[in-house]
């Protein structure tokens, strides 16, 4: 799982590094991101964004288990320190991922804002030039 939570928090860098500076392929994320708001693609998303925050207090959960079990034993054996790390890891993964999707929304949505004031722009200059 935690090859799969690399895969996408590079996936989501590289899609938000696209959207920030103009490059070729900005145009085609943007239309692949307005494709994917429309009809049930919030709807899919919003739910695999609960899975993974559901998953995620999981994985915290189960990490503070192994951390009050050792502050109640006093010393930790070598699996839980294994298992600790790797639920440790497998939740920072997650939360990031949940992090980047939000940053990857609003960066979207302003994209697609500050096109449409653009175009308002020019139209007003224009009405302006022939008046």
């Amino acid at each position: 799982m935690i090859y799969l939570l690399f895969k996408i928090v590079f996936t989501e860098m590289a899609l938000i590094l696209t959207l920030l500076f103009r490059n070729p392929l900005r145009k085609f994320v943007i239309m692949g991101l307005d494709r994917l708001k429309r009809g049930r693609g919030p709807l899919v998303a919003k739910s695999v964004g609960a899975t993974v925050l559901v998953v995620l207090c999981s994985a915290v959960y189960s990490a503070m288990e192994i951390q009050r079990r050792a502050r109640e034993g006093g010393a930790i054996n070598p699996t839980d320190e294994v298992l600790m790390a790797n639920l440790l890891l497998q939740a920072s993964l997650m939360g990031f991922s949940l992090f980047l999707a939000m940053i990857t929304d609003r960066l979207h949505y302003y994209i697609k804002e500050l096109h449409l004031v653009r175009q308002k722009l020019e139209g007003v200059i224009n009405l302006n030039k022939h008046s």
